[in-house]
């Protein structure tokens, strides 16, 4: 009786000790999607605000294009993002 409540409660242990692992692993993924994001957007309210300043001074081919690079770096942050997110979750 005494080995079996022993063997119970291992069993036990090992198994909400992997359900909190899995679970770690879920949150760090996520994280790094979140970061992605808040990187993205920064990044591309860096192109708006460049371009705002290029609006000003009368360029307005290159305030476009600082737009477009913003938007272009943002979107590369959010996909780098989405892949350490990926990573995270794989490696578990």
């Amino acid at each position: 009786m005494r080995k079996f409540m022993l063997v119970a409660v291992v069993a036990m242990f090992s198994v909400t000790g992997l359900f909190a692992f899995s679970q770690a692993g879920e949150t760090g993924a996520k994280m790094e999607e979140m970061k992605g994001e808040v990187k993205g957007a920064m990044e591309e309210g860096k192109g708006q605000v460049k371009g705002a300043v290029e609006d000003v001074k009368g360029n307005e081919m290159k305030a476009k294009g600082e737009r477009a690079k913003g938007k272009a770096k943002g979107g590369t942050e959010r996909a780098k993002g989405e892949m350490k997110g990926a990573k995270e979750r794989v490696a578990e």
